[in-house]
C-alpha cells in the first residue's frame, strides 16, 4: 500500500518502511507523528481520493533525526568590475521513517463502479487520447471541420446574381 502525503508544503509518495528527508519538523527526535494522507493506493487497483474514502486514514511516521543538508554554494561574479560575492547555506532537514499506513472510511470505488457522468467524461478523454490529441486539440479539430463543411456548402450553392441595367 502506498500513500501521498504533504509535509512542509511538498508532496511525497511513500510506502511502509520507507525513509525520506523532509524540511525540518517541530517534532523531537525519536517521537512519532501522524500525517493525514492526500491519496491512498494499494494492491487492489482502487485509489482513495475523496474525503469520504480518506476519512480515518492515517500515516504514522517517526522522526529519526534532525540534520543539515549538503552545502550549497552561491557565487556571483561580474567580469572586469572586481565584483565577487560568495554565499551559501545548508538546509535544515528531518529524516523520517514511515511506520504504518492505515486506510479508513468507505472503501475506494473501483473503476467499474464509476458514476455514469464520470464514465462519459473518461470516454471523451479516452477518444482524444487514442487519437494522440489533447482535449483542446480534439475540440479545435471538430470546430475546424464544421467550418470547412459550412464553406463547402456555400461553394456548392450557385450564387444568384442579379443584373441591373
Amino acid at each position: 500500500m502506498y500513500a501521498v502525503i504533504e509535509v512542509g508544503g511538498k508532496q511525497y509518495k511513500v510506502e511502509q518502511g520507507e525513509e525520506l528527508l523532509v524540511d525540518r519538523l517541530d517534532v523531537d527526535e525519536g517521537k512519532s507523528m501522524t500525517i493525514v494522507p492526500m491519496l491512498l493506493g494499494g494492491d487492489s487497483k482502487a485509489v482513495a481520493v475523496t474525503a469520504a474514502e480518506l476519512k480515518g486514514a492515517k500515516v504514522k511516521a517517526r522522526v529519526e533525526e534532525h540534520l543539515l543538508g549538503e552545502k550549497i554554494r552561491v557565487f556571483k561574479y561580474k567580469p572586469k568590475k572586481g565584483y565577487r560575492r560568495n554565499n551559501g547555506h545548508r538546509s535544515r532537514l528531518s529524516k523520517i521513517t514511515i511506520q504504518t499506513i492505515t486506510a479508513g472510511g468507505k472503501k475506494a470505488a473501483t473503476a467499474k463502479a464509476a458514476t455514469p457522468a464520470k464514465a462519459a467524461i473518461l470516454a471523451k478523454a479516452g477518444s482524444a487520447v487514442k487519437e494522440g490529441k489533447t482535449a483542446k486539440e480534439s475540440k479545435a479539430t471538430k470546430e475546424s471541420k464544421a467550418a470547412k463543411d459550412a464553406k463547402s456548402e456555400k461553394a456548392a450553392k450557385p450564387a444568384s446574381k442579379k443584373k441591373t441595367e
